[in-house]
């Protein structure tokens, strides 16, 4: 039975191996192959009044790349650059040559969170003469594009230390060394409200630096005069931002638009200096947003009948599912079934597909061994994206599942999230405190999990517009607890007596603080 010093040292040993521990310890912009030679580059052409293109993505890290990059501009007084996000239905995923041919009048692009597997692209703007910056942290292929220079610390040649960052982070570098070249003073701190949200949307690993920047950039964040946010704090009646806000508040919001319509409406939204015209965008992305959680609900359930629960890694596909929101439902499935999941959306001679893992799965690596029957892929270890001819999607499916048959999936999925048995007593405000202080909880620094075995349901209640979710008050002993069962596998009743498995958080009612048990499982 797990007591509050067991806790702590439980969560502490998480950290051991961290390498950089202060803001001051971090890698520098020298780490970064390319980085130097980028942003001499950059300044030629800002000094020279060169036509400069930024082009982006349509997810979170790539808008909020997009963002950094014209807020440093602008810092700077720089006039002649244009920010292009492709449109996902459209334009497809990053530079492609139809994009170049759109700004064959520049004289440097910069890509940023996509531009590492664009070959095709970076060979047409050496014909054109247009010099090419990619900044990316996707994994590379085999043969890298031809471009002028290339920043992405996953190169084999790049010195970068061995932690995955986002785009957004390699983004920022740039501006470290463009500070360096230019000799400005300039806050680079002024990205980390930023960067903390673009680092827990693309699922990078929560721990060593990245677990710095997004403490620090949570309190960056809720200290933001950036307009975007004080709209969102004031939409949702929101005192504070926690961490668990940009997860499921903040990123979906900045994400929907990509995924309804077209990302360049998140872009203004962040952007904007205009309190009015930030509440305008916002009212347009909750819409998406709204709208994208009923697609990703219809689509979920209609991608549940298609699994085969005795499959290794879950591989559905259907005819014209919302490319949007693919990503989402494989996230869901993933969770759901406790393994792998990859939707594809089919249409007419393409099927475009989303990846997501569960623990320590590398679902990239598995993709890539299998190569030979898909048109394209790319992504990182926790999520992908890959294109395959419909007339290959039964084959890749099995050819996937039978390579992982002798391997055991249950030890990779399997991580340090479950801590242990805990009495209820121990389930107060000092658990709380100790719980913030391991914050942010994501990748590799999973919420811890808990179980209590035999409590009585002193009272059972539905809750949310569908009824979908339980709301329990648990009992044993003399201690009473508060409980949320969302979306609920079982329908417990009062006198019932059950084990459950659960995360703790932090319930604010009218100034009050108390501690909330969030069920993941009622044994």
């Amino acid at each position: 039975m797990l007591n509050k010093d067991d806790i702590r040292n439980l969560l502490e040993l998480r950290f051991s191996k961290d390498i950089h521990k202060k803001l001051s310890e971090i890698p520098k912009p020298c780490d970064l192959k390319d980085t130097f030679k980028g942003a001499e580059r950059i300044k030629q052409a800002i000094q020279n009044n060169e036509n400069i293109v930024i082009v982006g993505d349509y997810d979170v890290d790539g808008v909020i790349s997009c963002v950094i990059m014209a807020d440093f501009f602008d810092d700077l007084k720089v006039k002649n650059y244009k920010v292009r996000i492709p449109n996902r239905f459209k334009d497809g995923y990053g530079l492609n040559p139809a994009i170049i041919d759109e700004f064959k009048n520049a004289d440097l692009i910069i890509t940023v969170d996509n531009g590492i597997s664009a070959n095709e692209a970076a060979n047409m703007c050496k014909k054109l003469g247009i010099d090419l910056i990619i900044t990316d942290h996707h994994m590379p292929l085999p043969v890298l594009p031809d471009a002028y220079a290339i920043i992405n610390p996953k190169q084999e040649d790049c010195c970068f230390p061995n932690i995955e960052i986002c785009g957004a982070q390699v983004a920022w570098y740039l501006i470290g060394a463009l500070k360096e070249v230019f000799g400005i003073k300039y806050d680079m701190g002024k990205f980390l409200d930023l960067l903390s949200i673009a680092i827990i949307a693309d699922m990078m690993e929560l721990r060593d630096m990245n677990r710095i920047l997004v403490k620090l950039g949570i309190e960056k964040l809720n200290k933001s005069r950036r307009v975007a946010f004080c709209a969102i704090r004031d939409f949702y009646g929101k005192d504070r931002f926690e961490c668990d806000d940009i997860s499921f508040l903040i990123a979906p919001l900045i994400n929907s638009a990509g995924r309804m319509d077209d990302a360049i409406n998140s872009f203004n939204f962040l952007r904007t200096k205009n309190i009015n015209d930030a509440y305008k965008y916002l009212d347009v992305i909750v819409e998406f947003n709204n709208s994208r959680k009923e697609e990703e609900r219809i689509l979920f359930e209609d991608s549940k009948k298609c699994v085969n629960e005795n499959e290794h890694i879950i591989v559905t596909w259907g005819e014209n599912w919302h490319e949007g929101v693919i990503g989402i439902v494989a996230s869901r499935l993933a969770k759901h079934f406790k393994k792998p999941a990859i939707v594809f959306s089919v249409d007419k001679d393409k099927a475009k597909g989303s990846a997501r893992s569960i623990g320590k799965i590398d679902i990239l690596s598995l993709i890539a061994e299998h190569e030979e029957l898909l048109m394209s892929f790319g992504g990182h270890k926790g999520a992908a994206g890959l294109v395959c001819d419909p007339i290959n999607l039964d084959k890749f499916k099995e050819s996937i599942n039978n390579s992982c048959f002798l391997m055991d999936l249950h030890k990779f999925s399997t991580n340090d999230e479950f801590l242990g048995e805990i009495s209820p007593k121990e389930i107060d405000y000092s658990l709380l405190e100790i719980l913030e202080y391991f914050e942010p909880y994501g990748q590799k620094n999973p919420r811890p999990i808990f179980k209590i075995q035999n409590m009585t349901v002193k009272n059972d209640k539905l809750i949310g517009k569908e009824q979908n979710h339980l709301k329990l008050i648990l009992q044993k002993g003399e201690k009473t607890l508060e409980a949320l069962f969302f979306n609920f596998t079982r329908h417990v009743r009062t006198g019932e007596k059950i084990d459950i498995v659960f995360s703790v958080s932090k319930n604010s009612f009218r100034g009050l603080i108390t501690p909330q048990l969030l069920i993941k499982e009622i044994i």
